[in-house]
């Protein structure tokens, strides 16, 4: 006990709360969360982790309430919703129940490496940016494990992207992210899309805003275990999204 109070000790008084929405992630989410107490504990940050799991057939709930058990209810809180619902209303209904003034958002399917959070929370306070975008696309981020046919689509989308809307960010499409609460809550009330293009929305709403933006490179590493969510029907609706937001921004 007196070693966690002497880690805690190193923090900056600030909580930093993790959304984790699940489906389907009974085999990774052991693994990301004992990631993410591992570098929050040795980092000294105060923390909470928000699992959002949205009906998982696979038991991805009953692992997490054993983690639960294992960590905390201080440290792991269960916030299930019966079906599932979207992205952006797991963000809406986590924010709900989160006390940190600083939420990260990141995929529970261990694509993300918790190993970055330290960056994030410094690349923040040196600039006091309202949000910290983790970014493949610049200094030594990078994708790993997917084939030719996936980096096509991600650099294609990204640079379409970068050419049709001028974000002023690199990696619109990733969704490993720092944002401060308040400036989480008013990007997610004013978006409107759905699914592949929903995080890419929120960069360009907060560009027009005005809010700051950092970026961290980040090493994205396809997902361990599970299947790629990632198909046909995600690549059409990315298209439609990004036509509806050149035509309204």
């Amino acid at each position: 006990m007196a070693s966690r109070t002497s880690t805690r000790s190193r923090g900056d008084g600030e909580k930093y709360t993790v959304l984790l929405p699940t489906y389907n992630e009974r085999e990774n989410l052991p693994l990301i969360v004992w990631l993410l107490v591992k570098y929050f504990g040795e980092s000294g940050y105060d923390y909470e982790i928000i699992v959002i799991d949205d009906g998982s057939p696979d038991g991805t709930l009953e692992v997490a309430e054993q983690l639960q058990k294992i960590y905390g209810e201080d440290k792991i809180l269960l916030r299930p919703r019966a079906k599932k619902l979207g992205l952006g209303t797991a963000y809406i209904h986590g924010i709900k129940h989160a006390t940190g003034s600083f939420i990260f958002i990141m995929d529970a399917d261990l694509s993300h490496h918790p190993k970055f959070i330290p960056e994030f929370i410094e690349k923040q306070k040196e600039g006091d940016y309202d949000l910290v975008s983790g970014t493949r696309y610049q200094g030594d981020g990078g994708v790993y494990g997917w084939d030719l046919r996936r980096k096509l689509i991600s650099r294609g989308a990204n640079f379409v992207t970068q050419v049709l809307l001028r974000p002023g960010a690199s990696d619109l499409t990733g969704s490993f992210r720092l944002y401060k609460r308040k400036v989480l809550e008013g990007l997610i009330e004013r978006c409107v899309s759905k699914g592949y293009v929903f995080q890419m929305e929120m960069i360009i709403r907060a560009r027009q805003l005005d809010y700051s933006i950092g970026e961290v490179p980040i090493s994205f590493v396809d997902r361990v275990y599970g299947e790629s969510k990632l198909g046909g029907n995600e690549i059409v609706s990315f298209l439609k999204g990004l036509l509806t937001l050149f035509a309204t921004t």
